[in-house]
């Protein structure tokens, strides 16, 4: 057994990371955050252009432990663009028979047709007012396609997380594509998967804020020395460290589970979104006590990251509803 990433999947991650230091750096996503859209094009034409929309084709070898892998590296940069629901909307319009759906999947592989996630009861979407497709259902209704236009009610809100500005979003009256009743397994496996890639991007802000931290008690200095050398600091750091790192391999199981369609692949998801979304929160709010003033100022930009963890906390269902529903597939 495998504990560790292919070649291939550090190649990946790699280049993600790579194409969103060059497109997606600070001054940018401070520009974003104060205009007025909801979406990036120039960053989701560099990210698209990687093939990242054909991730989760059912022929592509590849499955949602690479899309989390991708999802890790976007919350690191805190990325703009409803990558999640892309992925997902490509998953579920290809194992469907619909073919109304099915006539968007090359435009959607290729990133050109723009997917948002409106799964679960929350009337608020990302990037809604650039999408052309929504993803919408629950465990309880099935999945469907919705095509942007008539019948599809986009109001834009304040947002919490501005790197991923939300709509509120009604879809009475709407045409819709179904791709999956509730009673078919496609349901519940696009739902679970869409936990998982959740907890991926809060894995990736995670490290990225407890990454920082460290490096900033490194060169910053006080009293003549890097303030890293203070206990006080230290014991601060170590804990962040020992929170975010073993929950790595939460999130990477809950995606291989997934993969190998083991039994406990439900109850993973669940625990992998509820504990990594806490861990998120933590994670950035000791960022900022790291940094002192400097970690409160707009220009640093910490918020973006403290920001994307509250929403990821509250999307798709709160960690204390995900722990009950785990509790309930473990039989407690």
């Amino acid at each position: 057994m495998r504990f560790h990433l292919s070649a291939e999947q550090i190649a990946i991650q790699d280049a993600v990371r790579g194409t969103l230091a060059d497109c997606w750096p600070m001054d940018r996503l401070h520009a974003f955050a104060d205009g007025a859209d909801d979406f990036d094009p120039a960053s989701w034409e560099a990210l698209m252009a990687l093939g990242l929309g054909g991730i989760l084709l059912p022929d592509s070898d590849m499955g949602l432990l690479d899309a989390a892998l991708v999802n890790e590296v976007a919350g690191a940069a805190a990325a703009p663009g409803p990558l999640i629901g892309q992925l997902l909307a490509v998953a579920a319009v290809a194992r469907s028979g619909n073919a109304a759906a099915r006539a968007h999947l090359d435009a959607l592989v290729a990133g050109t047709t723009v997917a948002a996630l409106a799964l679960g009861d929350s009337p608020y979407v990302q990037c809604a007012r650039a999408a052309q497709v929504f993803l919408v259902g629950s465990r309880e209704s099935g999945l469907a396609l919705v095509e942007a236009g008539a019948g599809v009610v986009i109001e834009p809100v304040q947002p919490t997380d501005r790197s991923r500005p939300v709509s509120r979003v009604t879809f009475e009256g709407a045409v819709r594509h179904e791709l999956a009743a509730a009673s078919d397994p496609l349901t519940a496996q696009i739902c679970d998967a869409a936990l998982v890639l959740v907890a991926a991007d809060s894995l990736g802000g995670a490290l990225h804020c407890t990454d920082i931290s460290v490096a900033y008690a490194k060169e910053r200095e006080q009293f003549g020395q890097p303030i890293g050398r203070f206990q006080g600091l230290k014991h601060q750091l170590a804990h962040m460290a020992l929170d975010v790192e073993p929950a790595r391999a939460l999130v990477w199981y809950a995606a291989y589970a997934h993969d190998a369609a083991l039994d406990d692949a439900p109850r993973a998801a669940a625990m992998a979104k509820a504990h990594l979304c806490d861990v998120y929160v933590r994670s950035t709010r000791a960022a900022i006590a790291a940094h002192g003033g400097i970690g409160y100022t707009w220009e640093y930009g910490l918020n973006y990251w403290l920001r994307r963890a509250a929403f990821n906390r509250a999307w798709l269902g709160s960690p204390a509803q995900h722990r009950a529903r785990a509790a309930d597939l473990a039989g407690w």
